[in-house]
């Protein structure tokens, strides 16, 4: 079956609720969806589902049934314009309407409480002063205020409830009952306009905060999509540049990148050398030197040369591309500690509801008088819209997964963001993920052979694709320079190679397979031994039947191999050395890293063996690897960490992948982890403190402290409103302080 995963943008959500309603009704009523998941930090549905049974339009029909509006994407247009024209003329109708909400509270405000205070004279108390200030409130209450209707009978046609319900029924009460007042005296003398107008207002301020502040969370991707350049410089016949959009360029285009411009597109250096600067996308702060044959990546910053490049991904195939669709894949996917905040959401509404007719029916039987226990009641349903609960975990999760996609760092998704925290053991791959992957010549030792021995090894070696060979072949070229070619060319799989070079008979290989033509001396057993130990790849050479030299082959740490293991252990992580190779190659380059626990000899199976292994004795695994023999055990870890350098295997069964391929990734991913972790507890608490304290402040638990002053012993809701508006703000912006942390935790872990 055909399965397609869109995700969609929803405008208009206000609480957690919302997010779980849309996400029920997308699951439930929608033939052909197998899965979907709402993120209210990022205003976005993820959604699994069968083509072949339902479209795009029936998604957005879904979503607009639910009482909110999405984005559909059209043909020939950028959803991501789409998009952000959709919320910039969304937040603009919000400004409008609190502008207006504002203009009429603020007189209101001020007639209220100088008529309350004494201050405006007799005259303030007159009818017609009632019949203004309710004129004041109306288009307060109607205009401003018409969101929170909407909201709410969205929500009521569901038969669910939400922070719109409660908002509707605290202002909606203080609104028709002043109202009341007027048409019928005998109710009471006081009106409440300004209570109404106060909640609806104050609120409205809140939550235009808090989209402001909470778009800024996950603005890495916009900032993400504006690193592409615009303009690429094709070159056409005879080398001529002609402009064109960068998205016209297709896969083997040539292109030219001149000094201080982004590369276009991902692509192969043909021509010139020069020094790119891969920090926006991979986190590495110093520039990589770039030539022929070299890769780059589009929106890297070509510093100093003028390169020719070869076009293999363009648009959606770029790195940049894949970048921003795990970022946003992460964003809108839930933390398995998300659940708890929506279990109490779920039912939180409800109880409040429940609590606020108690604390009004209390009241009164106690008091006898309607108009306190009337404004308890609407100070209990404002102060507990549970907006901050379901606001906790993923604004943190927005702003970790965006301020760890600036350094290079890609999570899967929300779950493995909080799961990487918990790591106890991190299990490494040797071979191209703490070393270069590309073995290089140490050692060559003369043993008395022709003093060309090492042009003629080389020449054999470049007809051989093996890693080794290869290493063999550059050394000779960079110390003799031009080889000669090979002839009669006869290659032993995994053992050697043998043929003609000039007038002259040449083997390389190991000293196990020369050795079974020609015996080596003594002395060049114990040398070759002695390599050998160090963990080297020991080769061979004899010149027509004798032996003409031994070289020595390794495969080097990269820079922040060593540094990257010393940060795990400072962070109190176990460190093990998984690899192929035999083991004193892999004890050679653990001793060398500071890695003491090492499993060698382990085939592709085995290193799966080894993670859950490592399971089953109580470890949390993560699992760092490159190439496709890395995915069993990759999938197996806790967590998989992908070198973003290696293969789309490693990098499809991978949580998380790291862009550039530095080990330092590893440790800074955990860093990030932990510090996301370490907010969401923070706004979690904050979020159920507010609702503790404050929930029994409004219900009137206060009334008996005569030292406080009134406003705060009866809890006016006024200030109720605030207080809400105040818990979802707190709780965003501690989420952004997290954005603003990451480059600092970066270089803590890279400096120790």
């Amino acid at each position: 079956m055909d399965r397609r995963q869109v995700q969609l943008p929803v405008l208009g959500m206000s609480c957690a609720h919302c997010a779980l309603r849309v996400e029920k009704l997308l699951r439930s009523e929608v033939v052909g969806v197998e899965d979907a998941t709402v993120s209210l930090a990022a205003e976005t549905a993820t959604v699994v589902y069968d083509p072949d049974r339902v479209d795009l339009a029936a998604l957005g029909a879904a979503i607009e049934r639910a009482g909110y509006r999405t984005i559909l994407p059209h043909q020939g247009a950028d959803p991501d314009d789409e998009e952000r024209a959709a919320r910039a003329a969304d937040l603009r109708r919000e400004r409008r309407a609190f502008l207006v909400g504002l203009a009429f509270t603020i007189p209101l405000f001020l007639l209220s409480m100088g008529r309350d205070l004494g201050l405006l004279g007799a005259w303030s108390h007159a009818a017609w002063v009632g019949w203004l200030l309710g004129a004041l409130a109306t288009p307060v209450q109607l205009y401003t205020g018409w969101g929170f209707y909407r909201g709410a009978l969205g929500a009521l046609r569901s038969r669910s409830a939400n922070m719109d319900v409660l908002v509707a029924l605290g202002s909606t009460t203080a609104f028709v009952f002043s109202w009341a007042v007027l048409l019928a005296p005998g109710l009471g003398h006081h009106v409440y306009f300004e209570t109404s107008a106060l909640i609806v207002t104050l609120i409205k301020l809140g939550k235009l905060l808090e989209a402001s502040a909470r778009r800024r969370t996950s603005e890495a991707i916009r900032k993400l999509l504006d690193l592409a350049p615009p303009v690429a410089h094709l070159l056409v016949r005879d080398g001529v540049e002609r402009d064109v959009p960068a998205d016209a360029v297709r896969p083997g285009d040539r292109v030219a990148v001149r000094p201080g411009e982004r590369v276009p597109v991902d692509g192969v250096v043909e021509e010139g050398d020069a020094a790119v600067d891969q920090s926006m996308l991979t986190g590495e702060f110093v520039p990589v030197h770039r030539a022929a044959g070299d890769l780059v990546l589009g929106a890297t910053v070509n510093l100093d040369g003028r390169l020719v490049v070869r076009a293999t991904g363009v648009g959606a195939d770029t790195a940049l591309a894949r970048i921003v669709a795990l970022v946003r894949r992460a964003q809108g996917s839930r933390a398995p500690i998300q659940r708890l905040a929506d279990r109490v959401s779920a039912w939180f509404v409800p109880a409040i509801v429940v609590v606020a007719v108690a604390t009004f029916g209390l009241w009164w039987a106690v008091g006898g008088d309607l108009v306190p226990a009337l404004l308890r009641l609407v100070a209990v349903l404002v102060v507990a819209c549970p907006c901050a609960l379901g606001l906790a975990t993923p604004t943190a999760i927005v702003a970790g997964t965006s301020a760890a996609a600036r350094l290079g760092v890609l999570f899967r998704d929300g779950a493995a963001l909080e799961r990487l925290r918990r790591t106890t053991l991190v299990l490494f791959d040797k071979t191209g993920t703490l070393t270069l992957g590309r073995p290089v010549l140490t050692d060559w030792v003369p043993l008395g052979g022709p003093d060309d021995a090492l042009a003629l090894a080389g020449a054999l070696e470049s007809a051989s694709g093996h890693p080794v060979a290869r290493a063999v072949a550059a050394a000779a070229r960079e110390r003799v320079g031009a080889l000669p070619d090979p002839a009669e060319v006869r290659a032993a799989a995994g053992r050697g190679i043998e043929g003609r070079v000039g007038t002259h008979a040449v083997r390389v290989g190991s000293p196990a397979w020369l050795g079974e033509r020609v015996a080596p001396p003594p002395e060049v057993e114990a040398r070759a031994a002695e390599l050998a130990a160090a963990g080297r790849t020991v080769v061979g050479v004899v010149v027509d039947g004798r032996w003409a030299a031994l070289c020595a082959v390794t495969d080097e740490p990269k820079a922040g191999a060593a540094a990257a293991v010393r940060a795990l252990r400072r962070q109190g992580l176990k460190v093990r050395l998984l690899s192929g190779d035999n083991a004193a190659a892999a004890r050679a380059t653990a001793r060398t890293l500071g890695i003491e626990d090492v499993r060698a000899d382990v085939l592709p199976e085995d290193k799966e063996h080894v993670v859950r292994e490592a399971r089953a004795q109580g470890e949390r695994t993560a699992m760092v690897g490159d190439g496709i023999n890395d995915a069993p055990a990759l999938a197996a870890a806790d967590v998989g960490i992908a070198i973003g350098g290696g293969s789309d295997a490693a990098i499809e069964a991978a949580d998380v992948t790291l862009v550039g391929g530095d080990p330092l990734g590893a440790p800074r991913a955990v860093a990030l982890s932990r510090a996301a972790w370490t907010t969401i507890r923070q706004n979690l608490f904050w979020a159920f403190f507010y609702n503790v304290t404050l929930i029994p402040a409004a219900a009137g638990a206060l009334h008996g402290v005569t030292v406080l002053p009134d406003v705060l012993r009866d809890f006016h809701p006024a200030l109720a409103a605030a207080a809400m508006a105040l818990s979802s703000l707190t709780v965003v912006l501690n989420s952004l302080r997290l954005g603003r942390r990451a480059r600092a935790v970066a270089r803590a872990v890279a400096g120790g």
